[in-house]
């Protein structure tokens, strides 16, 4: 078994970071009106710019695997090139097509050469799964390197057009023309960008890298319901009923394909389940949170912040402030590319130091998983 190191960090985000004011101006507005749950929604989450592969007319400019390829050209120097790779392994929310897979596509833009290929589904863990899968690939000997990417382009599916047979379907019955929540919700909370690192076997000799010491995830589908779903709608059994089970019709007079979120269920479980599972992560490992130097939570809103520091504590798992890094507000809640974007920031931040430890942590509010790596700069 093979030492694994992340060597290089990299990142793309599209186009001018956009304000809070102009979102709509982007995404446009739901039956030519402003949302009444925006403002409520942005004082929450505390983001103040974010990125969109679109712009103010609509019109996409990057697609995912796009998004993808030009974070992991930022990867590129002279120890390493895009012919050397021997893995790529990609993790994303939100697929430009269901096939072929994410990775397949973006390994066709790279036109390298023939390479070891993994695509990552789900929703945030997605990144992390992708970035396991090269670590184990890696720590095996099966490859010396691998490119590990997080990635989304939502900002498309959000669009108002999106909504509007749903809009007019509830006009014509009469009903209010106004989206669920569940989905309103979504549209102020995500945004694109991708990010990607480089796993190799054996640190750089020059800079800084980071020892992958141990990854772990855990999965409450067992006992919990879907919170966070597309493609499908939940039943009152909390079953999800699957899109190729509608009818063409209701794709679009349902807004089927729509994100949505049970905010009830997040609120309940995603706090209480994420520090339980930090804490079966550090026991299982050895570790204490006092042997972390850095901590980087993926948090998808900054309402969730007070609550999970209450819960680490509560749990014996807490997290000294001074040591939590985030950019949630800089660069909005880009779901599996989050945490990337997060470890691509301090990498390249000259500010760690040789033996210093750092915990990544990521939830998903998917069906409720959560997944940690473990890392020391060397």
């Amino acid at each position: 078994m093979f030492d694994v190191y992340i060597t290089k960090a990299g990142k793309y985000l599209p186009n001018d970071p956009v304000s809070n004011d102009e979102m709509e101006s982007y995404l446009g507005l739901i039956n030519d009106a402003a949302s009444k749950a925006r403002r409520i929604i942005l004082r929450n989450n505390k983001i103040t710019s974010r990125h969109y592969a679109v712009d103010k007319n609509g019109k996409s400019t990057h697609n995912n695997a796009e998004l993808t390829q030009l974070a992991i050209t930022q990867l590129y120097d002279n120890h390493f090139s895009t012919k050397d790779m021997q893995l790529l392994s990609c993790g994303t929310s939100t697929p430009d097509n269901f096939l072929p897979s994410h990775a397949a596509m973006v390994h066709g833009l790279l036109g390298n050469q023939s390479v070891e290929l993994n695509s990552s589904t789900g929703v945030c863990c997605a990144g992390m799964n992708s970035l396991k899968f090269g670590y184990l690939s890696v720590k095996s000997g099966n490859t010396q390197n691998a490119v590990c990417t997080g990635s989304e382009r939502v900002s498309t599916w959000m669009m108002a057009d999106k909504y509007e047979h749903e809009v007019d379907n509830l006009k014509n019955l009469e009903e209010q023309p106004i989206i669920a929540f569940k989905k309103d919700f979504l549209r102020w909370m995500l945004s694109d960008g991708a990010g990607a690192v480089l796993l190799e076997n054996a640190p750089r000799p020059d800079g800084i890298s980071l020892k992958i010491e141990w990854m772990d995830a855990y999965s409450y589908a067992h006992e919990l319901e879907a919170c966070m779903y597309a493609g499908g709608d939940k039943l009152e059994d909390g079953s999800i009923k699957p899109w190729s089970d509608y009818h063409p019709d209701e794709w679009l007079n349902e807004s089927v394909f729509s994100i949505k979120q049970d905010v009830k269920l997040l609120d309940e479980h995603i706090l209480v389940k994420g520090a339980e599972s930090m804490a079966s992560a550090l026991k299982k490992n050895n570790v204490t949170s006092s042997q972390i130097d850095y901590f980087l939570p993926h948090v998808s809103s900054h309402y969730f912040v007070t609550g999970l520091k209450k819960s680490l504590e509560e749990n014996g798992v807490g997290v000294a402030d001074d040591k939590w890094f985030m950019n949630l507000a800089r660069v909005g809640n880009v779901g599996s590319a989050s945490i990337y974007l997060a470890l691509e920031e301090l990498f390249n931040s000259g500010q760690l130091k040789k033996g210093q430890k750092i915990l990544l942590s990521v939830p998903e509010s998917g069906r409720f998983s959560f997944a940690y790596a473990y890392l020391t700069v060397c």
